[in-house]
C-alpha cells in the first residue's frame, strides 16, 4: 500500500500577539492507503482543526500537506474544490442531511454538483444506499428514519462518488450504543473494502477498537 497522506511539521495558528492561538503545534502525520485511523482527543485538542485541514477546507499555517501524492498546500480555491469532491469523503456527527429530500435525493444532490449525468448519479446513489443497508428506505426522508438510518445515508453520500478517503466526525455522537456500534462496523466495512477511514473522536472506548490510534492533546499529535 502507498502513502495516501503526509503532513510535515503542520501549523495552524489563529490570531496573533495576546490573541495569537496555535491550534495546530508541529504537526507530522503519515497514512497509508487503505488504513483506518482514529485519531481521539477532549474539546480544544485541535481535532476539528486537524479535521478541516485533512479535509481541504482549511489550509495550514505552515508546514505541507500532501494528499494522494499532491502538495495541497499550494493548491488554490478551485483546485480545492475539486480534490474535496473526489477524494474525501465526509461523515458528520448531525448526520446534515436536507430534510426535504428523500434519502436517495440526498445522496444524489454532491454527484450532481459535480455535473455527472442523471442516469449515473442515480445509479451511484443507489449502489451507495444499497451498500449501507437501506435498499428499502430509498424514498423515506430523515423525518421518516431512526438516527442510525440517518446516518448510514450520511455515510452513503460520503462514499457515492468513490473516493478514497473517509473523514468521520464523532459519527456516532448522537446515536445510542446499539446504533453507535452498527455504524462503526459499516465503516470498518468499508474500510475492509479498501477506503481510508480516518475517525475522529473524543471516546476513547470508540477509538479503542481500531488498528491504530492518534492522540491529540494542545494541538500535538502523539502515538
Amino acid at each position: 500500500m502507498g502513502e495516501l497522506i503526509r503532513i510535515e511539521h503542520g501549523y495552524k495558528i489563529y490570531g496573533s500577539g495576546a490573541c495569537r492561538v496555535c491550534a495546530l503545534d508541529d504537526v507530522s502525520l503519515s497514512v497509508s492507503e487503505g488504513e483506518f485511523l482514529a485519531i481521539v482527543g477532549q474539546s480544544g485538542a485541535g481535532k476539528s482543526t486537524l479535521l478541516s485541514v485533512l479535509g481541504c477546507l482549511d489550509s495550514l499555517t505552515r508546514g505541507t500537506y500532501f494528499l494522494c501524492g499532491k502538495n495541497v498546500s499550494l493548491m488554490g480555491r478551485n483546485e480545492l474544490t475539486r480534490v474535496r469532491g473526489s477524494k474525501i469523503g465526509f461523515v458528520f456527527q448531525g448526520y446534515n442531511l436536507i430534510n426535504d429530500l428523500t434519502a436517495l435525493e440526498n445522496v444524489e444532490l454532491p454527484l450532481r454538483y459535480r455535473g455527472i449525468s442523471p442516469k449515473r448519479r442515480r445509479e451511484l446513489a443507489e449502489s451507495a444506499l444499497c451498500s449501507v443497508g437501506l435498499e428499502h428506505r430509498m424514498h423515506h426522508k430523515p423525518s421518516q428514519m431512526s438516527g442510525g438510518q440517518q446516518q448510514r445515508v450520511a455515510i452513503a453520500r460520503a462514499v457515492a462518488a468513490q473516493p478514497p478517503l473517509i473523514l468521520a466526525d464523532e459519527p456516532t455522537g448522537n446515536l445510542d450504543t446499539s446504533s453507535g456500534r452498527d455504524i462503526m462496523e459499516l465503516l470498518y466495512s468499508l474500510n475492509r473494502a479498501g477506503k481510508t477511514v480516518i475517525l475522529i473522536t473524543h471516546d476513547p472506548s470508540v477509538a479503542a477498537a481500531a488498528p491504530r490510534v492518534l492522540r491529540i492533546l494542545d494541538g500535538r499529535v502523539f502515538g
